[in-house]
């Protein structure tokens, strides 16, 4: 099956080098073109005669014309989407493939470990002796881990209500103060007035 995919993989590898190559020439062809007709028709306006190279380019592009590199271009794109519609349902094949055989090997294990546990029950059970003790050591560890994040919890809980409280006898403190200034404020004015009167 991977033989195939490599395949596939290399046969598309060498489309595509052949596609680039194609694009090239055809780009070429075009540039050639091009100046080949700027110069027949820089001699039509010269009103000289064609030599015979410029002739013999001028037969050469009419051949050329003939090839049609789009078609090959097409051609080989075609190619190339069918080899990757082709992957693609070489990929889908390998994957439902993998599907079954890790089915077929879970039930395997699954057999095998029921065969072992049956003909050596004397071996299994140390082993699931371990698996308790540490599947309940680890589960001790959990519930004390739980315990002491309650625990920090409701120290956090104390803390803000202490806090609240703190605060709030610090507000009544700073009420008191205030009021306890205006008087002070209110008593040493009526002991100036009454300085004063005397």
């Amino acid at each position: 099956m991977s033989c195939t995919i490599e395949k596939i993989l290399t046969d598309a590898k060498t489309l595509l080098e052949r596609l680039r190559e194609h694009d090239a020439a055809a780009e070429s062809l075009v540039d050639q073109s091009a100046a080949l007709h700027r110069r027949v028709a820089a001699m039509r306006e010269a009103g000289t005669a064609l030599p015979d190279q410029y002739q013999e380019d001028a037969s050469d592009i009419k051949d050329m014309s003939k090839y049609k590199p789009h078609i090959l271009l097409s051609q080989e794109n075609t190619q190339i989407r069918d080899l990757q519609q082709e992957n693609r349902e070489l990929w889908v094949s390998l994957e439902e493939h993998q599907d079954a055989l890790e089915l077929i090997m879970s039930k395997y294990r699954k057999q095998m470990l029921q065969l072992m546990v049956a003909k050596k029950a004397a071996d299994a059970e140390p082993v699931l002796k371990a698996h308790q003790s540490h599947s309940a050591e680890i589960e001790n560890q959990i519930d004390r881990i739980c315990e002491m994040g309650e625990v920090m919890r409701k120290a956090v809980q104390m803390d803000d209500d202490q806090f609240c409280k703190i605060q709030e006898k610090l507000a009544q403190l700073e009420l008191e103060n205030k009021e306890l200034r205006e008087l002070l404020s209110i008593s040493s004015e009526s002991l100036q007035e009454t300085g004063m009167q005397k």
